[in-house]
């Protein structure tokens, strides 16, 4: 897995499967949402997406208020995110 921002734009390449995938993420959007209180993930390729950071996403929408948008590459992950009921609170859409 590789991970790159560009101001509030966050783009995730390759599958999240591991917890050093998360600690990454979770450093990557910390730091993008000391400055921007909307961000966007765009999720190119992972088929799926791990529980840790499925509950950090969800706890920086909820708790934190951050508007935060999905482009997902794939259609599974889609699917799973529709299964959940988290494609609405992550604002997932088809990229």
């Amino acid at each position: 897995m590789e991970i790159s921002s560009a101001g509030n734009k966050i783009t995730i390449t390759g599958n999240i499967k591991t917890v050093s995938d998360y600690q990454e993420i979770k450093t990557q959007v910390d730091s993008v949402i000391t400055q921007h209180k909307s961000i966007i993930i765009n999720v190119t390729d992972s088929i799926s997406i791990t529980s840790s950071v499925i509950g950090y996403f969800t706890k920086i929408v909820m708790k934190d208020k951050i508007d935060l948008s999905m482009l997902v590459g794939d259609n599974q992950l889609i699917a799973l995110l529709s299964d959940l009921s988290l494609k609405t609170v992550f604002k997932a859409r088809k990229a």
